[in-house]
């Protein structure tokens, strides 16, 4: 292995050359069926894939292997405890499982580690060897930790075994459960698309039957031994440059499809992750090496298996280190959303802080945070890391509502929203955002600003101004009471202003039905009218700052 690269690597999804054997022992598949599964790859959604996927290994598999299915998110939304054994281990289930998942709804949560841990009781692994696969698309939703559980299961002393098939997963959520399959002894498979998944299922649901040694040949000296793997690829930003760092040497992924006769991929693909090695027959490959957003294709030779092949690749790109603040001397805001793009259709995006990389060259980059926005160039040297320290520029407004100096709106019923102070040719202020009920806060650029907040008839509007980093408390006094009506049944109830106008007409203020009625009304003098069918009422009311009113109504 090249020199200062010590990472734990990606297990290597290797072709099957050999009519598939089940693994040891007992084991029970577990199938993600949250409603994150109708995500799409490649324009299909990940439910139809995982399903193919999985139909088509379990055509393989021999009648005798014993064999079940545990699901969980498939029958209800929101709960972590919807895990389900769908078809409980036992020989020649394969058409049971394939039917079963094919009938499956995606609707819920992702308790993946309960579900492991039942999936591991259920298979009684302090008796006898037993294996989980886990296929998911989705971290632990339900505040467990798979990496502990993966670690009590090896502490236990049985002889137990995970495996986890991370499908659609970004690198960094592929770690999260890595530790799952690796703290058992198990593998983490990374799988991409539709080839990968059949390809990752095919290496933790059947083994391979080894190929038969050839006959031994006698020979003045003895043969060179063959490696048990041959291929060792490596890949640099630049053409001589150093090796990748830590932080993202785990993420390249090496893809080898052999070549035909016209110089075309024909034939399965192998794919090597990181700093692991793998095993091909000699001949040509076309090798795809991707590392983030950059990516490149050469055709390579791959050696006698007795020699180490160890193709190269070189990305021409480089390394985005970037760091969104709010402003100037601020910790680093997992806030801010920032999209990156580029020449040939390049596209990334994310949240706060990044290191990725991405292919050499003038790029477009995009960051908001609130309702402040910045656009700025960044040029990406081949071989090079582009430190970016971005300061937004925003400060925070909190924004309080109260009925009266004494008393403060709580719940989440009340509306604010935030204009810009200057008004346009027409009088209009632009709206710059919105949100409900008590703890709204806003990240604004420096400027003067508009808080507009209403609750039923009540609104005020307060004047404000944002600096750089800085918080601004605003207080919006509404100036108004509640009033809460009761009348027998389903009478008809509305709030009128106690004059009239210049014409006659008393204003409305809300209105509602029976037998139960509220809303908040500025502080002042009202008539109640309660009617229904032919008869109706009217009932003076006052209201006054930060106090209820309780009226009863009734017709006459």
């Amino acid at each position: 292995m090249r020199l200062a690269v010590f990472l734990r690597g990606l297990v290597v999804a290797q072709a099957i050359f050999a009519t598939p054997l089940l693994a040891e022992g007992r084991s029970i598949i577990v199938l993600d069926a949250s409603g994150s599964m109708w995500g799409q790859i490649d324009g299909r959604a990940k439910l139809e894939i995982a399903r193919e996927a999985l139909g088509a290994v379990l055509s393989e598999m021999p009648p005798e292997a014993e064999l079940g299915l545990m699901a969980y998110g498939h029958r209800e939304k929101g709960s972590c405890s919807d895990i389900e054994l769908v078809v409980p281990p036992a020989t020649g289930t394969a058409q049971a499982i394939t039917d079963a998942a094919n009938a499956m709804k995606f609707l819920g949560k992702t308790p993946l580690t309960e579900a492991v841990r039942q999936a591991a009781s259920e298979l009684k692994s302090t008796e006898a060897k037993a294996t989980v696969i886990l296929i998911t698309d989705g971290i632990e939703t339900c505040e467990a930790d798979p990496c502990a559980l993966g670690a009590e299961l090896e502490a236990s002393g049985v002889d137990f075994t995970a495996h986890v098939v991370g499908f659609g997963l970004t690198a960094e959520e592929g770690a999260t459960v890595a530790c799952l399959a690796e703290n058992t002894g198990g593998r983490y498979i990374e799988a991409k698309d539709a080839g990968s998944l059949v390809d990752a299922l095919k290496t933790t649901v059947v083994v391979a039957e080894p190929e038969p040694e050839p006959a031994p040949v006698p020979e003045p000296e003895p043969a060179p031994a063959a490696l048990a793997e041959n291929v060792d690829p490596a890949a640099y930003l630049v053409e001589g440059g150093a090796e990748l760092d830590d932080r993202i040497i785990r993420d390249v992924v090496f893809s080898f499809a052999p070549l035909g006769a016209d110089g075309q991929p024909a034939g399965d693909t192998t794919t090597i992750y990181g700093t692991t090695k793998g095993s091909l027959a000699p001949g040509r490959y076309r090798m795809v090496t991707e590392l983030h957003k950059a990516r490149v294709e050469q055709d390579v030779e791959i050696g006698p298996a007795t020699d180490l092949s160890a193709p190269v690749a070189v990305l021409d790109a480089g390394v985005l280190n970037l760091t969104l603040r709010a402003a100037p001397g601020a910790d680093p805001d997992p806030d801010a959303f920032w999209e990156l793009r580029g020449a040939e259709e390049l596209y990334e995006s994310g949240y706060g802080q990044t290191y990725r990389v991405f292919p050499s060259g003038e790029h477009a980059l995009k960051v908001v945070l609130g309702s402040a926005e910045v656009n700025q160039s960044v040029v990406i040297d081949a071989g090079q890391v582009t430190d970016l320290d971005l300061v937004i520029g925003v400060g925070l407004a909190a924004v309080e509502a109260t009925y009266s100096d004494s008393v403060k709106v709580e719940g989440g019923d009340h509306f604010v929203e935030i204009f810009e102070a200057k008004k346009d040719i027409d009088g209009n202020r632009k709206s710059v955002g919105y949100s409900y009920g008590t703890g709204a806060t806003f990240d604004l650029p420096a400027g003067d600003y508009v808080a507009v907040v209403s609750l039923g008839a009540a609104q005020v509007e307060v004047p404000f101004s944002i600096k750089v980093g800085e918080r601004t408390d605003i207080v919006a006094p509404l100036n108004a009471g509640v009033a809460a009506f009761t009348s027998p049944t389903d009478e008809f109830i509305e709030v009128l202003a106690a004059k009239p106008d210049i014409n006659g007409n008393r204003a409305s203020f809300g209105y509602g039905y029976g037998p139960a009625w509220e809303t908040t009304l500025p502080a002042g003098d009202y008539v109640v009218k309660l009617s229904k069918e032919d008869k109706s009422s009217e009932t003076p009311l006052t209201v006054k700052a930060g106090e209820r009113s309780e009226v009863a109504l009734a017709l006459p």
